[in-house]
């Protein structure tokens, strides 16, 4: 008989696991943004994901040229003044807008090493550029959030 509860009990205990660790309190530091600021910056951060998910799908395709295109003006330097970087910067902690910088610039790297990638055919390499673009944007929501 105990044998017989001792699994369905462990079974449930493991169920409770991820409720658990859901339930904790979220540590990274809440950004309060104006809300039309707000509503810009989550617009923003939509277009991002998009445009690595096209970068990704032009990689695959070997168009190295257009994943560095996509991600030059959607993602790198030059894309700042399209998401209005400079009037947002003002109302971000210190950690988020370098965050956000870094983000941009490893984008216009991953731009240039796309561009090579063209000619070299190195998928790894314009892939590792590629992964540091986007661990820029896990380091910063690992960091912060929106209130």
């Amino acid at each position: 008989m105990r044998k017989a509860l001792a699994a369905p009990l462990l079974f449930s205990g493991l169920l409770g696991l991820p409720l658990t660790l859901a339930a904790e309190e979220d540590s990274r530091v809440a950004v309060d943004l104006p809300a039309m600021m707000q509503t810009h910056m989550l617009g923003n951060m939509r277009d991002h994901l998009a445009a690595i998910q096209e970068i990704q799908e032009r990689l695959a395709a070997g168009e190295y040229d257009a994943a560095g295109e996509i991600a030059e003006t959607r993602l790198g330097m030059s894309s700042l003044a399209r998401h209005g970087a400079s009037h947002m910067a003002g109302f971000m902690p210190k950690g988020m807008q370098q965050a956000g910088t870094a983000m941009h610039q490893s984008a216009s790297r991953f731009a240039v090493i796309a561009q090579e990638a063209a000619v070299t055919r190195d998928l790894p390499r314009a892939l590792g550029a590629l992964g540091q673009v986007t661990a820029q944007c896990v380091a910063c929501h690992a960091a912060y959030r929106l209130k």
